[in-house]
């Protein structure tokens, strides 16, 4: 990508982002950690670190939300038998579905955004959501704030790799910004599932006030 980023750096993370976040197998670290580190050397559109870091996460968000519509709408239209019996021909195992579902099911709208976070289904949560035809709006939003921080902190760590080394291999670059998130993607996760969390009980105590005024009326 270093060879085209000034010119189609920003599509190809569009791109690559919404491939990523489809039903494809392909891993966001090998894309957002180098343009980070492209973002930081100045190697981009702009070749200001700054606003290209922020264009690159905003190419990023754009390509996960891109590649999450694509898998909710699929499902919504394919439903749930199809995919349970033709899904592994485009890499849905059943094993993996049923995961992403029994997740889902059990805590709902609010896994959208915190699953975003986790390896493996961060890809597949779209579709129980497109199965259980999900409010879009809410769609939207729970994916968009969970894409966009996964995208901030891959970007961050390849800006800050870039602003820190100096002769380094591509694949060194997507490991040492791997291992610097793996070493604190616990604390993401846990925060992600805090704000879940509120969200869900904040959720809960409206409801239960909404019953009540809907009884007493």
């Amino acid at each position: 990508m270093a060879a085209l980023a000034p010119v189609w750096g920003y599509a190809l993370i569009f791109l690559f982002m919404a491939v990523e976040s489809s039903f494809i197998p392909f891993p966001s670290e090998i894309v957002m950690i180098p343009a980070g580190f492209l973002a930081a050397r100045g190697e981009l559109s702009l070749h200001a670190p700054v606003p290209d870091l922020v264009l690159a996460c905003v190419a990023g968000l754009a390509g996960s939300l891109a590649g999450a519509f694509f898998n909710y709408y699929l499902s919504v239209r394919l439903g749930e038998p199809f995919l349970r019996r033709y899904g592994k021909w485009f890499f849905v195992k059943p094993e993996a579905l049923d995961r992403a579902c029994e997740v889902f099911n059990r805590y709902g709208a609010a896994t959208t955004f915190i699953c975003r976070l986790i390896p493996v289904i961060r890809q597949l949560i779209s579709i129980p959501a497109g199965l259980a035809k999900m409010p879009i709006g809410r769609f939207a939003l729970f994916t968009g704030l969970g894409a966009g921080v996964w995208t901030i902190i891959l970007a961050t760590a390849g800006y800050g790799l870039g602003m820190t080394s100096r002769d380094i291999t591509y694949l060194e670059l997507v490991h040492k910004g791997k291992d610097m998130i793996d070493a604190n993607l616990v604390w993401v996760i846990l925060g992600g599932a805090a704000l879940a969390g509120g969200y869900i009980a904040i959720s809960k105590v409206v409801m239960r006030k909404q019953k009540r005024e809907s009884v007493k009326v």
